[in-house]
């Protein structure tokens, strides 16, 4: 946009120059000295430090155009052609100053050539305010098109769209439906860029990215790696695409994932050339790497046929005189160090001849009307009108190819395609847009061996649990689970043995129902991808889920209710203690996908990454659940723990095992604690976590099995019949019969303690007496009270030592419960009651 309004504010201060001064004073053509003579106009794009500096070949071969034209006896017969040029720089503002100068200069200019998309945008489009038309030898903008915008401009040099559908052919046969477009910020490749993504849109091939810079690539370059760009278009000047090759190399956008497509335009060694002058942060070499396998797309410009042209010459033998031409301007063209603009060269060749049979027509068209070349002004717009048809008509076969003019004043050509082989380029093919023709050599030459791909291949690898893995867990659950059911066989044959029914053989069945669920669900936290389609895992999950959750609440759940009755029993609970019975919620449970950071896979020759996903069983409500289940679950686990810490030494004769029990509880409680985070943290990790989570299960019952059942099933070996299955029972206490004598004695002492209190309140009162008494005694009333407090004395007596005599201390007996025989407390008592009431 702003380069537009450049080039209009350049034209109109043009149009105002010529609308204030006029047009320059010519003088009758017809007396100067020069009367055979047709001045052309030449603007070359030469020393310029940006930009395409064509003119360092275009300008020679332009010379030897005007040789052979003016060698021709029948082209303008009695006239000459001659050129006038001046540099331009390829900058829009010296080009329209070299442009005024030409003009507003003696003598008068028949037409104009120029060269540089930004220059002849410039020119073209004031050059019509003097009726004069332009002929472009090295210009592809696009907008040139435009004949409102530019009505009197013609172009021997290709549009850049002509690249376009070259472009969109090349990615339909290779199968790349995703570029990227690398662009420098000037308009010739502002509107081609524009002209290819309407082309890739109708032809369904994405653009992942658009990138643009001014002067400096650096950003542009490591934005494409980040979009993960493969296929990359690149439009820029040759000053530009040395300093973007170089950002390629660092950036490391080449090799066998990477394609770029470059303007063909530029000279063959291109890469190499003025490195240290431009200040390019590369070496040769790297340049060379990065360079290697590129494709360019070029309007054909050399005749690929060996014919001769109108010229006389075959385009080899135009090659050879301008080698010859530009070794005269010290250009080191044997060691093919060829100057800018060398493969345009017959682009401007050919437009001084189309310039050359313009006017020879138009002549012939003002001779029948009586009229000259040498009359035209810049305000004849009759004669500008006669070359524009003329020039427009023009067709012949040029050291360039075929030229002809479209509508629009563009070029109609072929396009060939070129690709870096070894650090040449090889001819590849040709299309033409016209009949949609390619013509294929089959030459190309992969790094890698083959096709580069579009884009990076995603590959969805499902993480699956080790099958290693799960086969040893499976065999040890299976181990587990037969050891279960022989557990639950044993516990009926012998439930009617002492040993086993002291231990409710029911609860310990219950326990192995459980145990047989959780070994069971060992088997269902490995089944994943491998074996069940993704449509049916929900119902693997929701089986893990009652399978697990059940079998812990009968497992568990029978051993809380051992150690909860022993814990009621020793401290004497009024009311029975009854275990509710735990249920899993029931969870409605979905499958989801864990996705991770792409990986390199392990040895592969594509361009692939690994995306590893892992299944997971969650619900709607994942966290709600989770937090009642750990919630409810996690309360009994701690308050069976804590019975067990309690009933850790208690026995009771009702339940034989009680110790065992409490250990089995508190090792399935401390691994329960521990598992369930591990697991969380580890999750991702699908054979750390079923193989944490596995031998956890397996490892609790197990364990559980054989804390309960070991001791049962040596004591049956050792002892086939119950004589002496109490020698087992370390936790055998008192029988059935002595236990209620317990009860009985303990109601019996708790009225003695009564009545010994009544009795030791009478004995206090009867103190105070006696020493009332004792006073009066000492004060002389001296009477019967003594006798009367012996008569008191030994019924007291003899009634305090009955009763303590029958007095049982609790802990006297308790110890006579665990074995010990008890000594008789009576004649204790009895001494020291009748030595208190002797005292007294």
């Amino acid at each position: 946009m702003r380069l537009n309004l450049l080039f209009l504010s350049i034209a109109v201060a043009v149009g105002l120059a010529v609308a204030v001064f006029g047009p320059p004073h010519m003088s009758n053509p017809l007396l100067t000295k020069d009367d055979n003579v047709l001045h052309i106009a030449g603007i070359f794009p030469i020393g310029g430090k940006g930009g395409w500096q064509g003119g360092q070949a275009c300008q020679p071969a332009a010379r030897l155009a005007l040789e052979d034209v003016n060698n021709r006896t029948d082209l303008l017969p009695g006239f000459i052609l001659k050129l006038h040029w001046n540099d331009s720089e390829c900058e829009p503002g010296l080009g329209a100053s070299v442009m005024y100068n030409l003009l507003y200069n003696k003598p008068q200019k028949l037409m104009l050539l120029a060269g540089c998309s930004t220059v002849c945008t410039t020119v073209a489009e004031a050059a019509k305010m003097w009726n004069l038309v332009v002929l472009c030898y090295g210009a592809s903008s696009p907008a040139l098109s435009d004949r409102n915008r530019f009505p009197t401009l013609f172009r021997t040099h290709p549009s850049a769209t002509v690249h376009n559908p070259t472009r969109i052919k090349l990615m339909e046969k290779f199968g790349w439906s995703r570029v990227a477009i690398l662009q420098q910020a000037e308009e010739v490749f502002i509107s081609t860029v524009e002209d290819l993504e309407a082309r890739c849109k109708e032809a369904g091939i994405e653009i992942v990215t658009r990138q643009s810079f001014l002067s400096d690539p650096t950003d542009a370059v490591r934005n494409l790696r980040r979009q993960d760009a493969r296929v990359i278009v690149g439009l820029f000047y040759v000053v530009a695409a040395r300093r973007v090759l170089c950002e390629v190399y660092k950036h490391k956008l080449y090799g066998k994932s990477y394609v770029w497509f470059f303007i063909g335009w530029y000279e063959d060694d291109w890469f190499e050339q003025n490195l240290e002058k431009e200040k390019i942060n590369c070496t040769r070499e790297q340049m060379r790497i990065a360079a290697e396998g590129h494709l360019t797309t070029e309007a054909l410009m050399w005749n690929q046929n060996n014919q001769r042209t109108l010229s006389g010459m075959t385009s080899d033998d135009f090659r050879i005189r301008l080698n010859e031409a530009l070794k005269k301007e010290n250009y080191d063209i044997d060691n093919m160090r060829y100057p800018e603009g060398y493969q345009e060269a017959p682009l401007a060749y050919d437009a001084v001849w189309a310039v050359a049979l313009a006017f020879n027509k138009t002549m012939e068209k003002l001779d029948r009307v009586g009229k000259s070349l040498k009359n035209f002004t810049y305000t004849d717009k009759e004669t500008a009108d006669d070359i524009y048809s003329a020039i427009n008509s023009t067709q012949f076969l040029g050291v360039s190819g075929h030229v002809a003019f479209s509508s629009q004043g563009d070029r109609i050509a072929l396009t060939q395609i070129e690709q870096m082989i070894d650090g040449k380029y090889v001819l590849l093919g040709y299309y033409d847009t016209q009949s949609d023709n390619l013509t294929w050599n089959n030459k190309e030459k992969w790094i890698g061996g083959k096709v580069p791909q579009d884009r990076t291949i995603v590959r969805t690898v499902l993480r699956t649990v080790s099958l290693g893995l799960f086969i040893s867990m499976g065999t040890v659950s299976v181990v587990g689970i037969l050891w279960a059911i022989a557990l639950i066989v044993f516990n009926i044959l012998h439930r009617h043995r002492k040993v086993i029914e002291t231990s409710h053989p029911v609860c310990n069945t219950i326990m192995l129902v459980g145990v047989c669920l959780c070994l069971g669900s060992v088997f269902l936290l490995g089944l994943d991808g491998r074996f069940v389609e993704s449509e049916s895992y929900p119902a693997v999950c929701q089986a893990r889920a009652w399978i697990l959750t059940l079998g812990f609440t009968l497992g568990y759940g029978a051993m809380f209710s051992k150690v909860w009755r022993v814990h009621r029993l020793t401290t004497k609970s009024k009311q029975d203690g009854k275990v509710k019975k735990v249920e899993p919620w029931k969870l409605y449970w979905m499958r989801s996908i864990e996705i991770f950071p792409l990986e390199d896979p392990s040895s592969t020759d594509d361009d692939i990454k690994i995306r590893p996903e892992l299944e997971h069983c969650e619900s709607h409500h994942n966290n709600v659940w989770l937090g009642i289940l750990c919630g409810y679950k996690g309360l009994i686990l701690i308050f069976g723990l804590f019975l067990a810490y309690e009933t850790r030494s208690i026995k009771v004769k009702q339940i034989n095992d009680s110790r065992y029990v409490g250990m089995a509880i508190y090792n399935v409680v401390v691994l329960c604690l521990i598992t369930a985070p591990v697991i969380m943290v580890i999750a991702s990790q699908q054979d750390a976590s079923f193989a944490f989570e596995a031998l956890a299960i397996i490892f609790c019952c197990f364990l559980s099995m054989a804390l309960v059942f070991v001791p049962k099933i040596a004591e049956i070996i050792q002892h086939p019949r119950d004589k002496v299955e109490a020698k087992y029972n370390t936790d055998a206490g008192v029988s059935k019969e002595d236990e209620d004598r317990y009860h009985s004695l303990l109601a019996e002492n708790d009225e003695l303690q009564k009545l010994i209190s009544a009795k030791e309140e009478k004995i206090r009162i009867l103190k105070i007496k006696l020493q009332e008494r004792e006073s009066m005694k000492s004060s002389g009333t001296d009477g019967t009270a003594p006798s009367a407090a012996e008569g008191m004395n030994e019924p007291i007596c003899l009634g305090a030592g009955g009763v303590r005599n029958n007095l049982i201390p609790a802990r006297t007996y308790l110890g006579n419960a665990a074995g010990a025989q008890p000594e008789p407390a009576g004649r204790g008592m009895g001494a020291r009651n009748s030595a208190n009431l002797s005292s007294a």
